[in-house]
């Protein structure tokens, strides 16, 4: 498996197989988003296991649980919505370089600066943007589980839409001073 190298220089060469230098804003911003993907690939280990839990409990004792359930959904969508970020952090996300391998260097970091700027900025503000209201109306109804036995903090939950969409718009900007350091240093 292919992984990001990185140089003496402090530049790194990405699964993109773009050469991007790092900067001050963007190693900062990365240690955070390291942090939260290390907290996310911690939380599949406790899903598997509360799955694991529930069916023994299910099938060998005959016992259910909505509140297991409920949580093994909310550890998953936790770890989904952490895992975003990390995964652009790592270049693990799907991406079109396919058409762009035929370009020059300096044609892929501009491909790269624009569609960083035009998509995944825009579309990270504008989840944040109609994310809040969501998430502060669950808050202030203090909103929990509809079922009988069901967990009793859903605007937690909910919060996690905001946060996420916070470590996207982050990892994108720190991948933008990258990219504009490189398109600088290519002039």
């Amino acid at each position: 498996m292919k992984t990001n190298i990185q140089g003496a220089d402090g530049a790194v060469v990405g699964l993109s197989g773009l050469t991007l230098p790092t900067t001050g804003f963007s190693r900062a911003v990365d240690r955070v988003i390291r942090w939260s993907g290390e907290f996310a690939s911690a939380l599949w280990t406790i899903l598997v296991m509360t799955i694991v839990l529930q069916v023994v409990l299910r099938y060998a004792f005959g016992i259910g649980s909505i509140m297991l359930e409920e949580t093994q959904w909310h550890l998953y969508a936790v770890g989904f919505l952490l895992g975003l970020a990390f995964t652009e952090l790592q270049e693990k996300h799907v991406r079109i370089d396919v058409l762009s391998a035929g370009f020059t260097s300096k044609t892929r970091l501009w491909i790269e600066f624009l569609g960083i700027s035009c998509f995944l900025m825009t579309f990270s503000l504008l989840v944040i943007w109609f994310a809040v209201p969501f998430v502060v109306s669950s808050w202030e109804l203090s909103e929990v589980s509809a079922a009988p036995g069901g967990l009793p903090y859903r605007w937690a939950i909910k919060s996690f839409i905001v946060t996420a969409f916070v470590l996207l718009a982050l990892i994108g900007m720190s991948r933008l001073t990258r990219v504009w350091a490189a398109l600088s240093s290519s002039r």
